[in-house]
């Protein structure tokens, strides 16, 4: 499971669990504020905000010469790129700092932060356990824009990156040029892209239009690959491994920096 569905959205499970965990920390500071007449609420704020700098800042040092050729890209958090243990770790030092000057808030902060790390571990584990133990590369057969057919195990063998996307789809269409630029990079890895429920004119228009070479542009006129891996929303990519077996997946816009990640582990 990587999306929870609110209503007509689905909010990924990375962008959930944290939030969730910070309501846990907030409504720990609440009540103990209304018990026991001590505000921790400045303290524990100031922890998660150094805390979410410091692990956005990690990701980027790790990633900086993705980052460099747009370095305004750097502040863009939408692609989700932080290294969550230098947060934690920054996060805890403030917190230290922050009771070294009032003993008052030690207890306050101490369970405001097991709680907020057990619920954020905890919606991880339950969407990791919700999730089928790794899936195979489904049987179906699509389009070329040529108009052939060819089956989509076919084309596997080696390590897959398959992409579901529309031209409709503002995040499709930024994240695109990366991934492009990965299929030319890495011919190690077998990159697919799968229209979903657009005609074969409508891409080949918006393809030469973006300047895009891609290899692999298929077409799913029924959405059948969003129904057989449980697709939620677009872009959603999926990671597989030499034995066509679902390695990972992201749900969202994906940044050179979070492809290069994803592409490393992979292999």
């Amino acid at each position: 499971m990587d999306a929870v569905s609110l209503g007509p959205l689905a909010v990924p499970v990375r962008v959930l669990a944290p939030i969730a965990g910070i309501a846990a920390a907030s409504l720990v500071v609440l009540w103990w504020r209304r018990r026991h007449a001590v505000d921790a609420d400045p303290a524990l704020w100031r922890m998660l905000l150094w805390g979410f700098l410091a692990a956005r800042a990690a990701f980027v040092l790790k990633h900086f010469d993705a980052y460099a050729a747009a370095p305004l890209s750097m502040l863009d958090i939408r692609d989700g790129g932080f290294v969550a243990f230098a947060g934690l770790l920054v996060a805890f030092a403030v917190g230290f700092e922050r009771v070294h000057r009032d003993g008052a808030l030690r207890r306050p902060l101490l369970a405001a932060s097991l709680a907020g790390v057990a619920v954020w571990t905890g919606a991880n584990f339950a969407a990791v356990a919700g999730a089928p133990a790794s899936p195979p590369l489904p049987e179906l057969t699509l389009k070329r824009l040529d108009g052939g057919d060819v089956g989509l195990r076919t084309l596997a063998g080696k390590p897959m990156v398959v992409n579901l996307w529309a031209t409709w789809c503002p995040p499709c269409r930024r994240e695109m040029p990366a991934l492009g630029a990965a299929q030319a990079a890495h011919p190690e890895v077998a990159f697919v892209f799968v229209n979903q429920a657009e005609d074969a004119a409508t891409v080949a228009r918006y393809l030469d239009g973006a300047g895009l070479e891609l290899a692999n542009v298929l077409i799913d006129p029924i959405r059948s690959l969003a129904r057989a891996t449980d697709v939620k929303g677009y872009p959603t990519t999926l990671f597989y491994d030499r034995h066509g077996r679902l390695a990972a997946r992201h749900m969202g816009e994906l940044s050179p920096a979070q492809l290069r990640e994803r592409l490393e582990a992979l292999r």
